[in-house]
């Protein structure tokens, strides 16, 4: 698949602000604050400034809609985890989060994990919540660009000492260099050509 229109559609926090769904599945992207959720975003879709970066950690905060080539939503999530922010700030990017994900809306979420960071308590939460939920997700390790065949190994070793999952099933990603965007995108193409053929 290709993106060849991106467009930022709305923020959002309540179901009443969530834009009309498509008719098909959208792709909502969350992990840790800091994880690269809008640099993994502008890279796939060719679009540096598309979803707003920043080098301090919890800056996404609402719920950022992005139309696909006016056919799917990319949905940026709020960060989790270590962002300074005060503990009640916190708790409304959690219930925004958990409002979304456990709202009808179709969807598919992707996972973020650092590639240099064995998952945290939070990102095993999250996981767990969506098993439980039933909500179909994929994992996308990131920042594949800090790290070398070798050391790749040794922290997937680690990583495999809190999660289990298959290597085929994983995706790896570097927004610096754009590696795994196009397996990213054949995946998202494959699950948007599926739900259509389920829907017709």
């Amino acid at each position: 698949m290709q993106i060849k229109q991106a467009d930022f559609v709305k923020s959002a926090v309540y179901d009443k602000d969530y834009p009309e769904e498509l008719g098909g599945i959208e792709f909502a992207f969350v992990g840790r604050s800091n994880v690269g959720k809008s640099s993994l975003i502008n890279s796939i879709t060719g679009r540096k400034k598309l979803a707003r970066t920043s080098k301090t950690p919890g800056r996404t905060q609402l719920i950022n809609y992005f139309i696909m080539n006016n056919e799917f939503y990319f949905v940026d999530l709020p960060g989790y985890g270590f962002a300074k922010v005060p503990k009640a700030v916190k708790a409304e990017w959690g219930t925004t989060m958990e409002r979304y994900l456990s709202s009808p809306r179709k969807k598919l979420v992707f996972v973020l994990l650092d590639i240099r960071r064995v998952p945290s308590g939070e990102d095993l939460e999250m996981l767990n919540w969506l098993e439980h939920f039933e909500t179909p997700f994929k994992i996308i390790f990131t920042k594949m660009d800090k790290v070398s065949n070798n050391v790749k190994s040794k922290c997937l070793k680690a990583i495999k000492t809190k999660l289990e999952f298959d290597h085929d099933d994983v995706f790896f990603h570097s927004s610096l260099k754009n590696t795994g965007k196009q397996e990213i995108l054949d995946y998202v193409g494959k699950v948007v050509d599926k739900y259509r053929v389920e829907n017709n």
